[in-house]
Protein backbone atom coordinates (compact mmCIF):
# COMPACT_ATOMS: atom_id res chain seq x y z
CA UNK A 1 0.00 0.00 0.00
CA UNK A 2 1.13 3.76 -0.75
CA UNK A 3 2.29 5.88 1.91
CA UNK A 4 1.59 10.29 1.12
CA UNK A 5 2.81 11.84 3.54
CA UNK A 6 2.28 15.88 3.32
CA UNK A 7 4.56 18.01 5.17
CA UNK A 8 3.27 20.46 7.01
CA UNK A 9 4.76 23.27 4.34
CA UNK A 10 2.58 21.71 1.93
CA UNK A 11 -0.26 21.59 4.65
CA UNK A 12 0.79 25.44 4.87
CA UNK A 13 0.13 25.93 1.31
CA UNK A 14 -3.14 24.31 0.93
CA UNK A 15 -4.81 26.70 3.84
CA UNK A 16 -6.13 29.28 1.45
CA UNK A 17 -7.36 26.75 -1.69
CA UNK A 18 -9.39 24.93 0.89
CA UNK A 19 -11.10 27.97 2.35
CA UNK A 20 -11.82 28.86 -0.93
CA UNK A 21 -12.49 25.23 -1.23
CA UNK A 22 -15.13 25.98 1.80
CA UNK A 23 -16.89 29.23 0.20
CA UNK A 24 -17.80 26.91 -2.94
CA UNK A 25 -19.66 24.58 -0.97
CA UNK A 26 -21.25 26.92 1.16
CA UNK A 27 -22.57 28.94 -1.90
CA UNK A 28 -23.28 25.64 -3.87
CA UNK A 29 -25.23 23.50 -0.95
CA UNK A 30 -28.20 25.79 0.18
CA UNK A 31 -27.81 24.22 4.09
CA UNK A 32 -24.30 24.63 4.73
CA UNK A 33 -25.37 28.51 4.55
CA UNK A 34 -29.21 27.70 6.53
CA UNK A 35 -27.08 26.15 8.94
CA UNK A 36 -24.50 29.16 9.18
CA UNK A 37 -21.48 26.44 9.10
CA UNK A 38 -17.67 28.53 8.67
CA UNK A 39 -16.28 27.98 5.26
CA UNK A 40 -13.14 27.14 6.84
CA UNK A 41 -15.10 24.53 8.86
CA UNK A 42 -16.95 23.46 4.94
CA UNK A 43 -13.33 23.19 3.69
CA UNK A 44 -11.50 21.36 6.38
CA UNK A 45 -13.74 19.15 7.18
CA UNK A 46 -14.15 18.16 3.41
CA UNK A 47 -10.20 17.29 2.92
CA UNK A 48 -10.23 16.01 6.89
CA UNK A 49 -13.62 13.34 5.33
CA UNK A 50 -11.69 12.63 2.03
CA UNK A 51 -8.19 11.45 3.65
CA UNK A 52 -10.18 9.36 5.95
CA UNK A 53 -12.13 7.62 3.21
CA UNK A 54 -8.25 7.25 0.90
CA UNK A 55 -7.18 5.67 4.37
CA UNK A 56 -9.97 3.37 5.18
CA UNK A 57 -10.21 1.97 1.20
CA UNK A 58 -6.61 0.68 1.69
CA UNK A 59 -5.46 2.37 -1.63
CA UNK A 60 -3.06 4.60 0.70
CA UNK A 61 -2.72 5.75 3.26
CA UNK A 62 -2.33 10.24 3.49
CA UNK A 63 -0.99 11.29 6.38
CA UNK A 64 -0.58 15.46 7.01
CA UNK A 65 2.06 16.17 9.05
CA UNK A 66 1.68 19.98 11.33
CA UNK A 67 4.37 20.05 13.27
CA UNK A 68 7.71 22.22 12.27
CA UNK A 69 11.07 22.86 13.85
CA UNK A 70 11.79 25.48 11.67
CA UNK A 71 13.38 28.32 13.80
CA UNK A 72 12.92 31.17 11.50
CA UNK A 73 8.80 29.98 11.63
CA UNK A 74 8.42 29.18 15.14
CA UNK A 75 10.73 32.14 16.58
CA UNK A 76 7.59 34.46 16.60
CA UNK A 77 5.24 32.60 18.74
CA UNK A 78 8.02 31.10 21.21
CA UNK A 79 10.31 33.02 24.15
CA UNK A 80 14.03 33.44 23.20
CA UNK A 81 15.12 30.91 25.73
CA UNK A 82 13.00 28.45 24.34
CA UNK A 83 13.76 29.26 20.39
CA UNK A 84 17.15 28.16 21.69
CA UNK A 85 16.45 24.74 22.05
CA UNK A 86 14.97 24.18 18.66
CA UNK A 87 11.14 23.59 19.14
CA UNK A 88 8.49 21.72 17.63
CA UNK A 89 5.09 23.63 17.19
CA UNK A 90 2.31 23.17 14.80
CA UNK A 91 2.55 25.03 11.83
CA UNK A 92 -0.48 26.99 12.10
CA UNK A 93 0.28 28.16 15.84
CA UNK A 94 1.26 31.89 14.34
CA UNK A 95 -2.40 32.34 13.29
CA UNK A 96 -3.47 31.05 16.62
CA UNK A 97 -1.94 33.54 18.29
CA UNK A 98 -2.28 35.95 15.66
CA UNK A 99 -5.76 35.63 15.60
CA UNK A 100 -6.47 36.39 19.89
CA UNK A 101 -3.64 39.28 19.72
CA UNK A 102 -6.29 40.67 17.56
CA UNK A 103 -9.24 40.23 20.01
CA UNK A 104 -7.02 42.13 22.21
CA UNK A 105 -6.57 44.76 20.23
CA UNK A 106 -10.05 45.22 19.36
CA UNK A 107 -11.14 44.69 23.25
CA UNK A 108 -11.16 48.24 24.42
CA UNK A 109 -12.58 49.76 27.72
CA UNK A 110 -15.30 51.59 26.19
CA UNK A 111 -17.30 48.87 25.88
CA UNK A 112 -16.10 46.16 28.16
CA UNK A 113 -17.28 48.48 30.84
CA UNK A 114 -21.33 48.28 29.70
CA UNK A 115 -21.05 44.65 30.05
CA UNK A 116 -19.69 44.24 33.25
CA UNK A 117 -22.07 41.29 35.12
CA UNK A 118 -22.71 39.35 31.89
CA UNK A 119 -19.43 38.47 31.43
CA UNK A 120 -18.99 37.22 34.90
CA UNK A 121 -22.72 35.71 34.10
CA UNK A 122 -21.11 33.45 31.02
CA UNK A 123 -18.57 32.60 33.30
CA UNK A 124 -20.68 30.80 35.67
CA UNK A 125 -22.89 29.57 32.54
CA UNK A 126 -19.58 27.87 30.83
CA UNK A 127 -18.35 26.45 34.16
CA UNK A 128 -22.21 25.40 35.03
CA UNK A 129 -21.57 23.49 31.60
CA UNK A 130 -18.30 21.63 32.55
CA UNK A 131 -19.67 20.48 35.58
CA UNK A 132 -23.02 19.03 33.71
CA UNK A 133 -20.35 17.62 31.28
CA UNK A 134 -18.34 15.73 34.08
CA UNK A 135 -21.82 14.13 35.24
CA UNK A 136 -23.21 13.06 31.72
CA UNK A 137 -19.59 11.36 30.77
CA UNK A 138 -19.63 9.26 34.16
CA UNK A 139 -23.41 8.75 34.54
CA UNK A 140 -23.49 7.23 31.09
CA UNK A 141 -20.28 5.55 31.09
CA UNK A 142 -21.42 3.74 34.74
CA UNK A 143 -24.44 2.61 32.76
CA UNK A 144 -22.18 1.16 29.83
CA UNK A 145 -19.82 -0.21 32.01
CA UNK A 146 -16.97 1.71 31.78
CA UNK A 147 -14.54 3.15 33.90
CA UNK A 148 -16.00 6.51 35.67
CA UNK A 149 -12.43 7.86 34.03
CA UNK A 150 -13.61 7.53 30.69
CA UNK A 151 -16.41 9.39 31.53
CA UNK A 152 -14.62 12.28 32.78
CA UNK A 153 -12.17 12.17 29.53
CA UNK A 154 -14.87 12.61 27.98
CA UNK A 155 -16.65 15.69 29.71
CA UNK A 156 -15.06 18.38 30.44
CA UNK A 157 -11.47 17.43 30.17
CA UNK A 158 -11.96 17.18 26.36
CA UNK A 159 -14.83 19.12 25.66
CA UNK A 160 -14.93 22.61 27.59
CA UNK A 161 -11.11 21.82 28.30
CA UNK A 162 -9.92 20.72 24.50
CA UNK A 163 -6.83 19.23 23.25
CA UNK A 164 -4.65 21.42 25.61
CA UNK A 165 -6.48 20.85 28.99
CA UNK A 166 -6.45 17.22 27.49
CA UNK A 167 -2.81 16.31 27.72
CA UNK A 168 -2.41 18.13 30.85
CA UNK A 169 -4.67 16.28 32.68
CA UNK A 170 -3.24 12.93 30.88
CA UNK A 171 -1.11 11.95 33.06
CA UNK A 172 -3.00 12.34 36.22
CA UNK A 173 -5.77 10.34 34.49
CA UNK A 174 -3.57 7.38 33.50
CA UNK A 175 -2.27 7.41 37.43
CA UNK A 176 -5.87 7.47 38.80
CA UNK A 177 -6.61 3.71 36.45
CA UNK A 178 -6.72 4.57 33.15
CA UNK A 179 -3.63 4.18 31.35
CA UNK A 180 -4.63 5.09 27.90
CA UNK A 181 -6.41 8.56 29.27
CA UNK A 182 -4.09 10.26 26.52
CA UNK A 183 -5.37 8.39 23.41
CA UNK A 184 -8.81 8.30 24.72
CA UNK A 185 -8.41 12.47 25.35
CA UNK A 186 -6.91 12.51 21.77
CA UNK A 187 -9.86 10.86 20.04
CA UNK A 188 -12.20 13.14 22.04
CA UNK A 189 -11.02 16.98 21.54
CA UNK A 190 -10.68 15.93 17.67
CA UNK A 191 -14.00 14.72 18.18
CA UNK A 192 -15.28 17.71 20.28
CA UNK A 193 -13.19 20.09 17.68
CA UNK A 194 -15.54 18.64 14.43
CA UNK A 195 -18.68 18.88 16.45
CA UNK A 196 -18.44 21.93 17.61
CA UNK A 197 -17.61 23.56 14.81
CA UNK A 198 -21.20 21.95 13.03
CA UNK A 199 -23.61 22.87 16.43
CA UNK A 200 -23.17 26.13 16.94
CA UNK A 201 -24.47 27.98 14.09
CA UNK A 202 -27.52 26.07 13.60
CA UNK A 203 -28.13 26.51 17.48
CA UNK A 204 -27.51 30.43 17.10
CA UNK A 205 -29.22 31.03 13.90
CA UNK A 206 -32.35 28.71 15.13
CA UNK A 207 -32.60 30.80 18.36
CA UNK A 208 -32.55 33.82 16.08
CA UNK A 209 -34.80 33.33 13.70
CA UNK A 210 -37.42 31.81 15.98
CA UNK A 211 -37.35 34.22 18.34
CA UNK A 212 -37.33 36.99 15.25
CA UNK A 213 -34.12 38.73 17.09
CA UNK A 214 -32.38 41.81 15.75
CA UNK A 215 -28.89 43.79 17.28
CA UNK A 216 -29.73 46.69 19.31
CA UNK A 217 -29.00 50.22 17.48
CA UNK A 218 -26.51 50.18 20.20
CA UNK A 219 -24.71 47.29 19.07
CA UNK A 220 -25.11 48.62 15.79
CA UNK A 221 -22.80 51.75 16.78
CA UNK A 222 -20.12 50.33 18.76
CA UNK A 223 -19.52 48.07 15.57
CA UNK A 224 -18.35 51.58 14.09
CA UNK A 225 -19.66 50.78 10.36
CA UNK A 226 -17.72 47.63 10.49
CA UNK A 227 -20.49 44.52 9.81
CA UNK A 228 -19.66 41.82 7.31
CA UNK A 229 -21.04 40.22 4.42
CA UNK A 230 -20.94 37.26 3.27
CA UNK A 231 -17.64 35.15 3.56
CA UNK A 232 -14.93 35.75 0.99
CA UNK A 233 -11.07 35.13 1.75
CA UNK A 234 -10.01 36.68 -1.53
CA UNK A 235 -12.06 39.74 -0.63
CA UNK A 236 -10.81 40.16 2.86
CA UNK A 237 -7.28 39.76 1.50
CA UNK A 238 -8.11 42.86 -1.71
CA UNK A 239 -9.49 44.99 1.52
CA UNK A 240 -6.43 44.05 3.75
CA UNK A 241 -4.71 45.20 0.98
CA UNK A 242 -6.50 48.33 0.21
CA UNK A 243 -5.82 49.40 3.18
CA UNK A 244 -2.10 50.45 2.21
CA UNK A 245 0.76 51.82 5.12
CA UNK A 246 -2.03 51.71 7.81
CA UNK A 247 -2.68 48.02 6.83
CA UNK A 248 1.09 47.31 7.11
CA UNK A 249 1.40 49.28 10.07
CA UNK A 250 -1.05 47.48 12.21
CA UNK A 251 0.08 43.99 10.97
CA UNK A 252 3.92 45.27 12.36
CA UNK A 253 2.15 46.24 15.93
CA UNK A 254 0.03 42.74 15.51
CA UNK A 255 3.99 41.04 15.28
CA UNK A 256 5.27 43.17 17.53
CA UNK A 257 2.52 42.21 20.63
CA UNK A 258 3.13 37.92 19.14
CA UNK A 259 6.74 38.20 19.96
CA UNK A 260 6.51 40.30 23.03
CA UNK A 261 3.79 38.54 24.34
CA UNK A 262 5.78 35.23 24.05
CA UNK A 263 8.15 36.45 26.82
CA UNK A 264 5.30 37.01 28.96
CA UNK A 265 3.75 33.60 28.72
CA UNK A 266 7.12 32.21 29.24
CA UNK A 267 7.94 34.61 32.40
CA UNK A 268 4.01 33.23 33.23
CA UNK A 269 4.79 29.82 32.90
CA UNK A 270 7.98 29.97 34.92
CA UNK A 271 6.43 31.26 38.00
CA UNK A 272 3.94 28.06 38.01
CA UNK A 273 0.62 29.69 35.69
CA UNK A 274 -0.26 27.68 32.87
CA UNK A 275 -2.03 29.62 30.05
CA UNK A 276 -2.91 28.90 26.74
CA UNK A 277 -0.01 30.01 24.45
CA UNK A 278 -1.56 33.47 23.14
CA UNK A 279 -2.50 34.35 26.49
CA UNK A 280 0.73 36.99 27.01
CA UNK A 281 -0.24 38.52 23.29
CA UNK A 282 -3.39 38.73 23.66
CA UNK A 283 -2.93 40.33 27.27
CA UNK A 284 -0.44 43.02 25.58
CA UNK A 285 -3.05 43.87 23.14
CA UNK A 286 -5.48 44.79 25.29
CA UNK A 287 -3.36 47.04 27.51
CA UNK A 288 -1.93 48.33 23.97
CA UNK A 289 -5.49 49.18 22.76
CA UNK A 290 -6.68 50.73 26.16
CA UNK A 291 -3.34 52.70 26.93
CA UNK A 292 -4.06 54.40 23.25
CA UNK A 293 -7.39 55.09 24.20
CA UNK A 294 -6.59 56.88 27.60
CA UNK A 295 -4.27 58.74 25.92
CA UNK A 296 -6.88 59.77 23.55
CA UNK A 297 -4.87 57.99 20.23
CA UNK A 298 -7.06 56.51 17.75
CA UNK A 299 -3.94 54.92 15.99
CA UNK A 300 -5.62 51.20 16.33
CA UNK A 301 -8.40 51.32 13.90
CA UNK A 302 -11.39 48.50 14.56
CA UNK A 303 -12.06 47.73 11.14
CA UNK A 304 -8.20 47.00 9.95
CA UNK A 305 -7.67 44.71 12.89
CA UNK A 306 -10.77 42.88 12.25
CA UNK A 307 -10.27 42.13 8.88
CA UNK A 308 -6.54 40.76 10.10
CA UNK A 309 -8.65 38.98 12.62
CA UNK A 310 -10.96 37.09 10.03
CA UNK A 311 -7.88 35.98 8.04
CA UNK A 312 -5.78 35.07 10.61
CA UNK A 313 -9.09 32.61 12.08
CA UNK A 314 -9.88 31.01 8.60
CA UNK A 315 -6.26 30.11 7.75
CA UNK A 316 -5.58 28.51 10.97
CA UNK A 317 -8.69 26.39 11.29
CA UNK A 318 -8.66 25.52 8.13
CA UNK A 319 -5.39 23.85 9.10
CA UNK A 320 -7.04 22.77 11.98
CA UNK A 321 -9.80 20.64 10.26
CA UNK A 322 -8.10 19.37 7.75
CA UNK A 323 -5.25 17.69 9.71
CA UNK A 324 -8.01 15.71 11.78
CA UNK A 325 -7.38 12.42 12.28
CA UNK A 326 -10.57 11.12 11.79
CA UNK A 327 -9.89 7.56 11.87
CA UNK A 328 -8.91 8.15 15.53
CA UNK A 329 -12.64 8.52 15.87
CA UNK A 330 -13.46 5.53 13.57
CA UNK A 331 -11.25 3.23 16.20
CA UNK A 332 -12.82 4.58 19.19
CA UNK A 333 -14.03 2.50 21.34
CA UNK A 334 -18.50 2.04 21.20
CA UNK A 335 -18.61 3.33 25.20
CA UNK A 336 -16.94 6.75 23.77
CA UNK A 337 -18.71 7.37 20.93
CA UNK A 338 -21.85 6.89 22.57
CA UNK A 339 -21.10 9.48 25.56
CA UNK A 340 -19.62 11.84 23.07
CA UNK A 341 -23.02 12.10 21.05
CA UNK A 342 -24.94 12.57 24.04
CA UNK A 343 -22.51 15.07 24.73
CA UNK A 344 -23.46 16.80 21.64
CA UNK A 345 -27.29 16.48 22.18
CA UNK A 346 -26.72 17.93 25.88
CA UNK A 347 -24.63 21.02 24.37
CA UNK A 348 -27.24 22.12 21.97
CA UNK A 349 -30.22 21.90 24.99
CA UNK A 350 -27.94 23.54 27.26
CA UNK A 351 -26.92 26.04 24.67
CA UNK A 352 -30.78 26.68 24.27
CA UNK A 353 -32.35 26.28 27.58
CA UNK A 354 -29.56 27.62 29.83
CA UNK A 355 -26.67 29.70 27.83
CA UNK A 356 -29.47 31.57 25.68
CA UNK A 357 -32.17 32.27 28.72
CA UNK A 358 -29.03 33.71 31.61
CA UNK A 359 -27.62 35.69 29.10
CA UNK A 360 -30.64 37.93 28.76
CA UNK A 361 -33.13 36.27 26.08
CA UNK A 362 -31.77 38.78 22.96
CA UNK A 363 -29.52 38.70 19.94
CA UNK A 364 -26.52 39.00 22.00
CA UNK A 365 -27.76 36.03 24.38
CA UNK A 366 -28.58 34.00 20.83
CA UNK A 367 -24.99 34.61 19.36
CA UNK A 368 -23.17 33.72 22.85
CA UNK A 369 -25.27 30.69 23.01
CA UNK A 370 -23.75 29.76 19.09
CA UNK A 371 -20.43 30.64 20.40
CA UNK A 372 -20.67 28.49 23.62
CA UNK A 373 -21.59 25.32 21.39
CA UNK A 374 -18.40 26.35 19.75
CA UNK A 375 -16.04 25.92 22.84
CA UNK A 376 -18.01 23.79 24.74
CA UNK A 377 -17.63 21.46 22.04
CA UNK A 378 -14.30 22.24 20.73
CA UNK A 379 -12.04 25.29 21.18
CA UNK A 380 -12.35 29.42 21.26
CA UNK A 381 -11.25 29.75 17.87
CA UNK A 382 -14.42 27.25 16.80
CA UNK A 383 -16.69 29.71 19.27
CA UNK A 384 -15.54 32.79 17.20
CA UNK A 385 -15.83 31.40 13.36
CA UNK A 386 -19.43 30.46 14.55
CA UNK A 387 -20.20 33.73 15.86
CA UNK A 388 -18.12 35.51 12.37
CA UNK A 389 -21.13 33.73 10.71
CA UNK A 390 -23.94 34.54 12.95
CA UNK A 391 -23.20 38.37 12.55
CA UNK A 392 -22.29 37.99 8.72
CA UNK A 393 -25.71 36.92 8.68
CA UNK A 394 -28.28 39.24 11.31
CA UNK A 395 -25.86 41.63 12.24
CA UNK A 396 -23.23 42.99 14.54
CA UNK A 397 -23.16 41.71 18.16
CA UNK A 398 -19.71 43.66 19.94
CA UNK A 399 -20.56 42.11 23.66
CA UNK A 400 -21.19 38.70 22.47
CA UNK A 401 -17.35 39.40 20.36
CA UNK A 402 -15.42 40.76 23.67
CA UNK A 403 -17.40 38.35 25.91
CA UNK A 404 -16.78 35.52 24.45
CA UNK A 405 -13.22 35.27 23.74
CA UNK A 406 -11.89 36.63 27.28
CA UNK A 407 -13.95 33.79 29.23
CA UNK A 408 -13.43 31.37 26.87
CA UNK A 409 -10.05 31.78 25.61
CA UNK A 410 -8.67 33.33 29.59
CA UNK A 411 -11.23 32.95 32.12
CA UNK A 412 -12.82 29.73 31.75
CA UNK A 413 -9.16 27.99 31.93
CA UNK A 414 -9.32 28.80 36.07
CA UNK A 415 -12.65 27.46 36.60
CA UNK A 416 -12.91 24.02 34.56
CA UNK A 417 -9.42 22.90 36.05
CA UNK A 418 -11.06 23.38 39.49
CA UNK A 419 -14.10 21.49 38.58
CA UNK A 420 -11.97 18.28 36.84
CA UNK A 421 -9.50 18.51 39.58
CA UNK A 422 -12.90 18.27 42.31
CA UNK A 423 -14.33 15.44 39.68
CA UNK A 424 -10.68 13.69 39.98
CA UNK A 425 -10.18 13.44 43.57
CA UNK A 426 -13.82 12.35 43.96
CA UNK A 427 -14.29 9.34 41.22
CA UNK A 428 -10.23 8.19 41.52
Amino acid sequence: MMTWTVNPWWVLALACPVLLLGEFLVRRIRWLARFNIPVSVAGGLTVALFVLAVNLSGVARVALQTDVSARWWTWLVTSGAEWTRTPSAPVNRPFLVAFFTCIGLNVSWRVARRGGWPMLMFLFVTTLLAVVQNGVGIGLAHLLGASPLLGLVCGAVTLTGGHGTSAGFADAIAAAGLPEAAVFGAAAATFGLMTGSLVGGPVGGFLVRRKALRPGRTAVEEAQGFVRREADFLRDVRTFAGYGWKGVLHLLVLLACIKAGAEVSALMVKVGLKFPVYIGSMLLGVLLRNALDLLGKRWIRTEVVGTLSVLMLGLFLSISLMSLQLANLANAALPMLVILCAQVVVMALFAAFVTYPLMGRDYDGAVMAGGHCGFGLGNTANAMATMEVLVERFGPSPRAFLIVPVVGGFLLDFTNALVITVTLNWIG
